[in-house]
């Protein structure tokens, strides 16, 4: 055993039914050799598949198992969210249910939170799938890491330990749309990352469309950066500037030449001039609703059923 301390996994499930047995079979042999002490917490975010009849089964033989029931689907940040603030371990352990983190990589996590680590959570050294999408995250987390106003770690996904003092300050977060990785690496504490290849999902089909990869982007760059703001101003000071000199050109040609008249010079002057007015109020607009859902101040996420609920919170 490497402690007596108890550990909270906190697992979010989406389409993953055909992984809970599995999981749960690699869970519970990782952590039997870790701690006795630990507990499972399965955060069910209102699966379309037969996850909530698989995990209640389960929970019936385990009463170490909760499994946490959301009342609709509510997304992967909110149901690490629900699972987070359950969790009475001295540390938790969060990842994905569909096994692409592999829970063997639990007892290198301990062995650096008893080392004094706060946080301890997986870099992705290497990822299956198509090419053009792993290519497509190695570019996307470059660039963002240049744009946000924080460090946060390359190739780092929510597959992590964290310890109950980092745990707490994360969970008095009022924030609603949420971004764990960024807000645990906003928290600081001491950190460190260790490597490992995500797999393959274990069962099931990913629902990460190409048009969810894009509103996730977005909503990760808008929460995290302020550069989308500046690049703003940045754009209208090129704009004066091009302005100046197009004036300047037009008065040189008056005098010494027959300057450019028509249609069509006007047209493409108010289209350049529109299609700046448009992308700068896309961007304001982006903020805007961002902070209409945060001064809403509605819950995270809402609890259907807790099984195995020996907290005994009321949904």
């Amino acid at each position: 055993m490497l402690t007596s301390k108890k550990i909270s996994i906190v697992i979010v499930c989406y389409n993953d039914a055909g992984s809970v047995h599995e999981m749960l079979k690699r869970v519970r042999g990782v952590m039997d050799g870790i701690t006795r002490n630990y507990e499972i917490i399965y955060v069910n975010d209102k699966s379309p598949d037969n996850a909530y009849d698989v995990l209640k089964v389960e929970a019936a033989k385990d009463k170490r198992l909760i499994v946490i029931n959301h009342s609709r689907n509510f997304g992967g940040q909110a149901a690490y969210t629900s699972g987070m603030k359950y969790a009475t371990g001295e540390a938790a352990i969060l990842l994905d249910g569909d096994l692409q983190d592999p829970p063997e990589l639990f007892s290198e996590f301990v062995k650096k939170w008893l080392d004094g680590h706060d946080i301890v959570y997986g870099i992705r050294k290497r990822r299956e799938g198509t090419t053009i999408r792993r290519i497509g995250y190695k570019i996307f987390y470059r660039i963002f890491k240049h744009l946000s106003y924080i460090n946060i770690p390359l190739d780092a996904g929510d597959f992590s330990l964290i310890s109950r003092r980092a745990l707490d300050v994360i969970n008095g977060f009022p924030e609603v749309d949420r971004y764990i990785r960024g807000i645990r690496a906003y928290v600081g504490f001491k950190t460190i990352g260790i490597p490992y290849v995500r797999q393959d999902r274990f069962a099931g089909e990913s629902n990460n469309s190409f048009v969810w990869l894009i509103r996730w982007a977005k909503k990760i760059i808008f929460s995290f950066s302020y550069q989308p703001l500046e690049w703003i101003a940045y754009l209208a000071v090129l704009v004066t500037v091009l302005a100046g000199l197009g004036i300047v050109f037009y008065i040189g040609l008056a005098f010494f030449l027959e300057p450019p008249s028509g249609f069509l010079t006007l047209l493409i002057a108010v289209l350049f001039l529109g299609a700046i007015q448009l992308i700068s109020l896309a961007v304001i607009a982006e903020y805007l609703g961002r902070i209409f859902e945060e001064v809403k101040h509605r819950p995270v996420g809402i609890v259907d059923e807790v099984i195995n609920d020996y907290k005994n919170i009321k949904p």
